[in-house]
């Protein structure tokens, strides 16, 4: 029986423990303007998700913002 609920148990926390760290993956990111590419450094998790979701505003516009690619 300890044998059946490991062999069920090991491969659902590797599972949750692999997802975890996805959302700390961290990567590069930058916008273009006007056929420039601006870089606005690392971002990670949630920022990061946020930023090629929303993308990056300031006082000339909204650009899209690629993370890692």
């Amino acid at each position: 029986m300890k044998s059946i609920s490991f062999a069920l148990l090991f491969p659902i926390g590797i599972l949750l423990s692999t997802s975890s760290c996805n959302k700390n993956k961290c990567a590069d990111c930058h916008y273009d303007k006007a056929g420039a590419e601006i870089e606005i450094g690392e971002k990670c998790g949630d920022e990061m998700e946020n930023l090629e979701a929303n993308g990056y505003t300031d006082s000339t516009g909204t650009y899209v913002v690629h993370c890692g690619h």
